[in-house]
Formats: C-alpha cells, sequence, structure tokens
C-alpha cells in the first residue's frame, strides 16, 4: 500500500478531531481546498511579481479568492456548529473560542476571523508535518531492519510491562526512547520544512556579517541537519543513535524552529507520531515494494514524490 496517502487520511482526522471534535469526512472539503491552494500559491511564486497584480480579477486570482473564501466559509460553519452547542467541548476550537481572563480582571477573546486563520494554520500544519515524518519513519525503518526490530522489541516491552494492556498511556509514552530517537532522526535527515523563514527585529552580526533590521533571513534547515562538522562524515544515513545523548550545539537540531515562534504543536505532533508508529510497529514487519522509487520533493513540505509503497505483513500477537 501507499503509506503516505494512508497515513495523510490518518493525520488529517486526527487534527479534525482535535480541532473540531469531528471527523476526516467532516473536515474533508477543507483539506481538498487547502491543497489547490496550496498548488495556487506555488504558482505564484514562480510568476513574475507586479506590485498590485493579485488585486485584479484575473482567471488564476478568482480563482484563488474562491479556494480561499470557501475554506474560511467551512470553517465559519464548524465555529456556528460549535456555538450552538448547549455544553463546551472538549478541542482546540473550544479553546479558541474561551475568554482569556487578564489579571486586571478584564478579558480578551477572539474575534471569529482571528479563530478561522488559526484553524486555517492547524489544519495545513497539522496535517503535513506528522503524515510526512511518518511516511519517511517508515521508509527508513523498511530499509533498516535492524533498527525496526529493535523498535518493536521496545514498543513490545513497554506494552507488557502494562499487564498487556495493548493501548499506550501518558507514562508509557515516555519509556519510548528508542521511538523518540527514530522520529528524530527521521525529522533530521528529512525535516518537513527545509528552509525557515525570518525577519530580524534588530542589527546583529552573524558569523562576521553584519545584517540589519528588517532584513529577511533563510534558515536552510537541510544544510544544518546534514553538516558533517556537526553530524560526522556519515551525516546522510540513518543512525538514531545519535539522539541518545544531549546534542552539543542547540541549533544543530531544528525541525521545529527555535525560540519563541518555535512550532506551536510541536509536542502535540510527537505524541501524534510516537503513538502512530508504536501501534503499527506492533502490530505488522514491513519492507519496501519493489515499486517504491526514493524521489524526496519539496512542495510546502518535503515528500515522496510517487508515494511510499510498503509491504505489511501482520504479526500474530
Amino acid at each position: 500500500m501507499d503509506v503516505h496517502k494512508e497515513l495523510h487520511t490518518l493525520s488529517a482526522d486526527i487534527i479534525s478531531r482535535t480541532i473540531f471534535g469531528s471527523s476526516f469526512e467532516e473536515g474533508k472539503r477543507i483539506f481538498e481546498l487547502q491543497e489547490q491552494q496550496t498548488y495556487l500559491h506555488f504558482a505564484s511564486v514562480f510568476s513574475v511579481y507586479i506590485p498590485g497584480f493579485r488585486f485584479l480579477p484575473t482567471k488564476k486570482n478568482r480563482n484563488r479568492w474562491r479556494v480561499n473564501e470557501g475554506i474560511r466559509g467551512s470553517i465559519r460553519k464548524l465555529i456556528e456548529a460549535e456555538n450552538a452547542k448547549s455544553e463546551k467541548s472538549r478541542n482546540l476550537l473550544s479553546l479558541l473560542m474561551s475568554p482569556n481572563r487578564n489579571p486586571d480582571g478584564t478579558e480578551d477573546k477572539l474575534e471569529v476571523e482571528e479563530i478561522v486563520e488559526e484553524c486555517k494554520t492547524f489544519y495545513f500544519a497539522g496535517k503535513e508535518t506528522s503524515a510526512n515524518t511518518l511516511t519517511w519513519a517508515i521508509v527508513l525503518l523498511a530499509i533498516n531492519q535492524d533498527w525496526q526490530t529493535k523498535a518493536r522489541q521496545e514498543v513490545l516491552q513497554v506494552l507488557d510491562d502494562r499487564t498487556n494492556n495493548i493501548l499506550l498511556s501518558a507514562e508509557s509514552l515516555g519509556e519510548l526512547k528508542l521511538i523518540s530517537m527514530i522520529l528524530n532522526e527521521t525529522l533530521r535527515l528529512y525535516a518537513p520544512v527545509s528552509v525557515i523563514q525570518r525577519r530580524t527585529c534588530r542589527d546583529a552580526e552573524v558569523g562576521g556579517f553584519q545584517v540589519p533590521t528588517n532584513t529577511q533571513v533563510s534558515l536552510y534547515v537541510i544544510a544544518a541537519h546534514h553538516d558533517p562538522e556537526i553530524w560526522g562524515e556519515d551525516a546522510d544515513r540513518f543512525n538514531p543513535e545519535r539522539f541518545s545523548q544531549p546534542r552539543k550545539h542547540l541549533a544543530a537540531f531544528l525541525p521545529w524552529g527555535l525560540g519563541p515562534r518555535i512550532c506551536a504543536g510541536q509536542s502535540f505532533a510527537m505524541v501524534e507520531m510516537k503513538v502512530a508508529l508504536a501501534m503499527i510497529l506492533r502490530r505488522y514487519r514491513f519492507e519496501l515494494s519493489s515499486s517504491y522509487v526514493h524521489s524526496p520533493v519539496q512542495f510546502m513540505t518535503v515528500h515522496p514524490q510517487y508515494g511510499a509503497q510498503v509491504i505489511f505483513t501482520k504479526i500474530g500477537y
């Protein structure tokens, strides 16, 4: 099966339930429109930039406006449905809609359009990052069978220590050290976002270069993650053992970014990926199909251009 496709469906369902308490089917329209929006965005990036052109009612611009309004309209309906509920839900949307009490007793509350924008980000980032990282983790473990065996042994040991409970608890998740190492090594080799954009808020000196205020800076994550001076001459090789010890340099590993603008969903994504990978390892052995073609491509995120065809064999535990 193409695990890339299946894991996107899984991740979409998880993020839909977490944000809105709904299923993938209810959020399916939003995901489809966001995919269209991604293609339209890239088409505009590679076009000649003419100031003000994006406001003209051209065919492509009208299509962009239609897709954007379709996404916003779908999210507004989900917000209205949440507002109509008699009992407060336990999901992210409910938290976003709740007022925030300030120390002076006043309350701040997000406007509907602000909530819509936040939900758009959660929908896209929440699905793409987890699905692509899990895909690459399975591909790497399918290639490196020794690490797959070690990871499975860890999962079975942790579950067995819980009196044969097949469900992972918050406590047992913390014991999956090897799974964490595998996911971190996957994020190092195939960081979902290969470039991070930042803008300087003050004059700075970086590597002997003067960088003035308000300069856009591109941080090449993929270069830092594959630097032999940091990771050794085997920097391109899959070796989760690298993460058995604390990193010598904080900025050597930044799949989630760094500082105050680090990815807000980092912890959630890691929990999601650890649970999914552990459950797959517990139930299946897997290897690459002969039809698999290794071709990572950058299109918003790094993903397998031709999918990830993997053969699964059920384990009788």
